[in-house]
């Protein structure tokens, strides 16, 4: 539940679905926004990549669900952290003041100068052109703090310790990899030095490219969610690797298509090193491989999977009949039958 607070100053408990709908309707009308909500101190990153202009966000808080809460990150457009007294519709609206065309630090500045609250809010921004902005209020508890570097801005409040945000921008900037990695490399960083003080909970990433397409759901790279853990981070990470891992399954599974049974080998290899023990995964490389006529390779993936899990070897029966097999008659029964 979240409390808005009236212009005579009286609260009043909403869920969040009525503050954003109530953020709309305000914004719909022109007026400033004004409420204070359920802290939501954290410590988070946004960042742009300068080769790739992908643009993101990272956050971890002892808060449940942060996913939906504090990341918000449009393609083409930029990024936005909105967090401690959230006041989420910094996200939305600071979204559309950038694509409106303007600069991360405009539409922060903008947004801070029209909240009668600001004192409590911790908000950063980052822009498709890389430009980015931070606030900390004066009121975020300590440690509250945030840098602003080239691309990115790391910010942190209830902190255990002040090394936080310095540890984070460190981190950013000296990690070799994509920009999730840079990022969840911050967020380690973050929880090494201390961390929330009130301990771990829940954990989001989101990645957009810097150029909007015609296919908007194309444009979203990454987006998980680690709703409720005692090690929020940890499980993050795990679940960026597996999905990588079925990215390069796709992959393979693209080479496939167009007969290129090296680059799908090499493809659903390195699935396999991130999944190690996905049997979903190594099974549809079997079938692949079947299908292209690899029968052998493709039955020695399929029995590793089926001594696992015999109800795979019952899928395997299905899908000719879904024309996802290309088996059938005696050949299908010796595939079965070697399984």
């Amino acid at each position: 539940m979240f409390k808005i607070h009236s212009p005579g100053g009286a609260g009043i408990l909403f869920p969040l679905v009525a503050v954003l709908a109530l953020a709309a309707a305000r914004h719909e009308a022109g007026a400033a926004v004004v409420s204070a909500a359920r802290p939501v101190h954290t410590y988070s990153i946004v960042a742009r990549d300068s080769l790739t202009g992908d643009m993101g966000v990272a956050v971890q808080s002892h808060y449940f669900s942060v996913g939906p809460i504090v990341p918000w990150a449009r393609a083409g457009v930029g990024a936005v952290a909105t967090q401690s007294l959230v006041l989420v519709s910094y996200g939305p609206l600071g979204l559309d003041l950038m694509e409106e065309a303007m600069s991360a630090p405009e539409a922060l500045e903008k947004l801070v100068e029209d909240d009668a609250h600001s004192a409590v809010r911790q908000v950063a921004m980052v822009d498709a052109q890389g430009n980015a902005a931070a606030h900390t209020g004066d009121s975020c508890i300590a440690f509250a703090s945030h840098h602003v570097g080239s691309g990115y801005a790391v910010q942190a409040n209830m902190m255990l310790t002040d090394r936080v945000v310095p540890a984070m921008a460190k981190a950013y900037e000296t990690t070799e990899g994509d920009l999730a990695d840079r990022m969840l490399a911050a967020l380690d960083a973050a929880q090494s030095a201390g961390g929330d003080i009130r301990g771990s909970q829940s954990a989001a990433i989101i990645i957009v490219r810097g150029t909007a397409s015609e296919e908007p759901w194309s444009d979203v790279v990454m987006d998980l969610r680690v709703e409720d853990n005692p090690r929020p981070v940890e499980e993050l990470k795990r679940l960026v690797a597996m999905h990588r891992a079925y990215k390069f399954e796709d992959l393979g599974d693209e080479a496939m298509t167009e007969n290129d049974v090296g680059a799908a080998m090499e493809a659903y290899g390195e699935a396999a090193k991130l999944a190690p023990d996905n049997l979903e995964l190594a099974f549809w490389q079997g079938i692949s491989l079947i299908n292209a006529g690899r029968d052998a390779e493709g039955v020695k993936i399929l029995k590793s999977v089926v001594e696992r899990d015999a109800n795979w070897k019952e899928l395997l029966r299905r899908l000719p009949a879904a024309g996802l097999l290309a088996a059938s008659g005696a050949r299908l029964e010796a595939i079965l039958s070697a399984l």
